[in-house]
């Protein structure tokens, strides 16, 4: 009797590569890349245990249709990191708390899948937390660059054929999570002091977020 019949064959699953090497590309949305999405579906286990020697974790929401690879946890730094993370701005910070609460206000008051805002709607909802400034175009260029940083990010996807249209993307809510919106109100509170240029409760700095939690 060959002694390998008696083992339990193993192997690496055919599409693996293929969608592991997506991921690190980016997020994955399954309406971009269905046959990629479907692949990932059918691997979600091999894909898991596969980023998991690398020190990261799957991130997948299949009702919402993304997902993507965060790096795992590790107080004693014994891995490098393989997903960066990026230190952003006031302004960025702010601006993408303002689009998560739209977002929850979004999927709580209507029954529609996307939200859709434009320029305009973006710089209603910014501009009660912006400082009153005697030179508009100038804080509108900010505006406008925050935007573009959001769009890069890829919490924002402009529309085509729509000028100054975008599409909120949902992936936002696996970023700023409810622990982080619970805190909303305090944040803001923040907001405001550093806007008026007070100092924050207990000397402590929590305007800034990061991206690749």
């Amino acid at each position: 009797m060959n002694p390998a019949t008696n083992q339990t064959e193993t192997h690496t699953p055919e599409e693996l590569p293929a969608v592991v090497t997506r991921l690190f590309k980016g997020v994955l949305y399954a309406e971009n890349d269905e046959k990629v999405w479907q692949s990932l579906l059918g691997l979600t286990s091999h894909v898991r245990d596969y980023v998991a020697v690398l020190g990261l974790e799957l991130i997948l929401d299949e009702s919402e249709g993304y997902a993507f690879l965060r790096s795992r946890e590790d107080p004693d730094l014994a891995l490098p990191r393989l997903i960066a993370r990026r230190s952003l701005t006031f302004n960025v910070s702010l601006l993408l708390a303002l689009l998560r609460r739209r977002m929850m206000e979004f999927d709580i008051n209507s029954s529609e899948v996307r939200l859709i805002m434009t320029e305009q709607d973006i710089e209603d909802m910014v501009s009660l937390f912006r400082p009153d400034s005697s030179n508009e175009a100038r804080t509108l260029d900010r505006l406008r660059a925050d935007i573009r940083k959001v769009v890069e990010l890829g919490f924002l996807r402009k529309l085509k054929g729509q000028a100054d249209t975008y599409e909120v993307a949902r992936i936002l809510k696996a970023y700023v999570d409810a622990q982080w919106l619970e805190e909303f109100d305090a944040r803001l509170a923040d907001y405001r002091a550093t806007l008026a240029g007070e100092p924050l409760a207990g000397g402590a700095d929590r305007t800034g977020a990061e991206e690749g939690k």
